[in-house]
């Protein structure tokens, strides 16, 4: 025991004579560890972001939106012309949901129908999007209410003409009053006025969503205007007609999406599989269902899951790359110290240091340079978390064009430190100190004692 301390205070002294030599050399494990700590952090943040939005799906939901095709079917509207058709059709609706026919695993449902339309109230007027749906959105889509109420059953089988609007619409449009109570105007297709509506609730603000796995396309909830899908289907034909650069587009769509929700998450995938065979057996496409798409967020949280492991051993043996080159470079300096101190072996040697005994001296000092390293290297990187929020904070603040520039998962990334990366990144620390400076050791513990008291 006495042997081993007075090894370590020899150590500890030898490091100490070349303060910026162990400093350079403890930086390089140090860089490493952080890495290791740093890039998991980051890959578990991103990761457990992207669940969150798959999760904010629902996993006992199975979504089915409509998706424009290629060549899709056209339509004759009269005088000659003929519009595209596509995508969700209400019957498709009525039969996978007919509580007697449809399917039984089925145990809630909600149609959606969104189309672009302008907002008007008084002289003020504000495009956004028109959201036809049940009471079910509330609770589906994570909405929560600031004011008022949300659409009822009520609103929706008596078809009445009441609307709740988001908080970017009511700011907007009643900047100085409470919008409860008053009528907004929803332009109806081109060239119509449209109807009045009165709003009955106002939503809280809620972060837009990122598109899914390419499956399903992100949504942004700022600009919205809720109303009953029956009240839209009576106030509004399918077919939507847009004006862009002096000509006219139009397009018969009848369902947006439906978002139908099972009791267990184990028949999920079995209820899709039904609901894909329903769809198919009524187009005309010989059943390849072009027009729509159906996203199961159950599978999407499995392959997330299981990317999110494959990312963060990536991201690790990324940042391990940084440990190696610490080692190696602990390695250098070891054997520059080596030929520098042999005179100092060679007296040693002389006066009865054994092969062991110069061994555990080089080896304390790798292993005291990792410790060191490794031991800052975690501190630094217990501090991501808030370093990067700062950063992001201040880019935010400074260079604002830059951070909209980025997807959203990025723009409100918060690191997660994996639990496992602190005590994983200080031991390959120190197993690499170990292992890089054994060479070291071993050479300078085979050199021959009357050549090394010869060394000048």
């Amino acid at each position: 025991m006495t042997a081993w301390l007075r090894t370590w205070q020899l150590g500890i002294k030898s490091l100490l004579l070349h303060p910026m030599r162990s400093m350079l050399t403890v930086l390089g494990i140090f860089i490493g560890v952080a890495s290791v700590i740093w890039l998991m952090a980051i890959g578990e943040g991103i990761s457990l972001k992207a669940q969150e939005q798959i999760e904010s799906l629902g996993a006992t939901n199975i979504i089915v939106r409509t998706d424009k095709p290629a060549n899709p079917e056209m339509v004759s509207q009269g005088r000659g012309r003929a519009v595209p058709s596509f995508g969700l059709k209400r019957e498709d609706y009525e039969r996978i949901t007919d509580p007697v026919s449809g399917i039984p695993t089925i145990v809630a449902h909600m149609p959606v129908r969104e189309m672009r339309r302008t907002f008007a109230h008084g002289h003020r007027e504000f495009e956004g999007r028109l959201v036809g749906t049940s009471p079910l959105y509330l609770e589906l889509s994570h909405l929560k209410m600031d004011r008022g109420r949300f659409i009822s059953d009520l609103d929706l089988r008596e078809t009445l003409p009441h609307c709740v609007i988001s908080s970017g619409i009511a700011e907007k449009l009643f900047p100085a009053e409470d919008p409860i109570g008053k009528t907004i105007r929803i332009q109806g297709n081109v060239n119509d006025p449209g109807f009045p509506y009165e709003v009955v609730g106002v939503t809280k603000p809620r972060g837009a969503t990122a598109g899914i796995g390419g499956s399903m396309a992100g949504e942004d909830f700022t600009n919205d205007v809720y109303i009953p899908i029956t009240t839209l289907w009576s106030r509004m034909r399918d077919l939507v007609m847009t004006r862009r650069a002096g000509t006219f587009e139009a397009e018969l769509v009848e369902l947006s999406q439906m978002t139908l929700q099972v009791a267990s998450p184990d028949v999920v995938k079995e209820t899709a599989e039904i609901i894909i065979t329903m769809l198919d057996r009524t187009r005309k496409s010989g059943g390849d269902h072009e027009d729509y798409k159906v996203v199961i967020p159950l599978e999407l949280l499995e392959q997330a899951r299981t990317t999110r492991i494959m990312f963060n051993v990536f991201m690790g043996l990324i940042a391990a790359i940084s440990l190696l080159v610490g080692g190696i470079g602990i390695m250098n300096i070891m054997l520059a110290t080596v030929t520098e101190r042999t005179r100092e072996i060679g007296i040693r040697r002389a006066l009865g240091a054994k092969q062991g005994d110069i061994i555990r001296q080089f080896l304390v000092e790798t292993i005291a340079l990792s410790v060191v390293g490794g031991a800052v290297g975690v501190l630094v990187g217990l501090s991501c978390r808030p370093v990067t929020i700062m950063a992001v904070n201040t880019v935010k603040t400074r260079m604002p064009e830059i951070i909209e520039s980025l997807p959203e998962i990025v723009q409100d990334i918060q690191p997660v430190i994996v639990p496992l990366s602190i005590p994983l990144a200080f031991m390959i620390a120190v197993v690499i100190g170990v292992v890089f400076g054994l060479y070291p050791a071993y050479r300078a513990a085979m050199m021959d004692p009357i050549e090394a008291l010869r060394h000048e």
